[in-house]
């Protein structure tokens, strides 16, 4: 009885099978792998060997991030997955890296410190966030360019509140355009729009309008705070 050439390993070509005495006579319409992708699994068109899409897709439908929990009020767009998943990997790094720091830095126009950004404020404190604002944060009389970057080093993520009167401060490259290079040097950085869109924005600031954020003309305050909670909380 003859014996097969590779008992072990078996036959990398159809050629070498149907020249081992053992295999010849089964080699008729045999399909020899000779590479890893010849043998690769396939999936619908789409679809990853881990079962999910592929990147690109539709923003439609809802999606759970790994740091949202089970029992959440809210959903996530794929989109805003994408966008604060970078966000999320820094809150840990410099969590590990530097103990005791504040939650969110507001980062926002002077004209809305006790409109929509003391709303933001108080509802991120109602989640047991904790808050840099300059209404609170910055004493009288204290430099404010220093409390600044003090908030800045000291704060997970900044949270810019993206409205009208932010725009005209970024056109005018005050202090909020100030705090905005820092922020988005490192990946702090999450845009909220509020009553504007991100069109007006990138008309503004390129850089800044093409990071993906939030908007309350897509869901409301409330929601946006819980997912900025849901974000730095570990």
């Amino acid at each position: 009885m003859s014996r097969c050439t590779a008992p072990v390993r078996g036959h990398s070509s159809a050629s070498a099978a149907a020249r081992c005495p053992a295999c010849s006579s089964r080699s008729r319409g045999y399909r020899g792998y000779s590479s890893y992708d010849d043998y690769r699994p396939t999936y619908p068109s789409g679809q990853s060997s881990s079962g999910g899409r592929s990147g690109g897709g539709s923003n439609t439908g809802s999606t759970r991030p790994r740091w949202s929990g089970a029992n959440s009020s809210v959903t996530y767009t794929p989109s805003q997955v994408r966008a604060l998943t970078p966000i999320r990997k820094s809150v840990e790094t410099r969590s590990e890296q530097i103990p005791d720091l504040r939650d969110v830095f507001l980062c926002h126009a002077w004209d809305d410190r006790k409109g929509i950004a003391k709303e933001l404020h108080d509802l991120l404190e109602s989640h047991d966030v904790s808050v840099w604002f300059s209404e609170k944060d910055v004493g009288l009389g204290a430099p404010l360019l220093r409390a600044i970057d003090k908030g800045l080093v000291n704060s997970k993520v900044g949270v810019v509140l993206v409205t009208p009167a932010m725009l005209k401060r970024l056109q005018a490259e005050g202090v909020a355009d100030k705090e905005l290079s820092v922020l988005l040097f490192r990946e702090q950085l999450i845009p909220i729009v509020h009553d504007t869109t991100y069109e007006a924005l990138r008309d503004v600031s390129v850089l800044l309008g093409s990071r993906s954020g939030l908007d309350t003309a897509e869901e409301p305050l409330a929601d946006l705070a819980i997912k900025i909670a849901e974000l730095v909380k570990l």
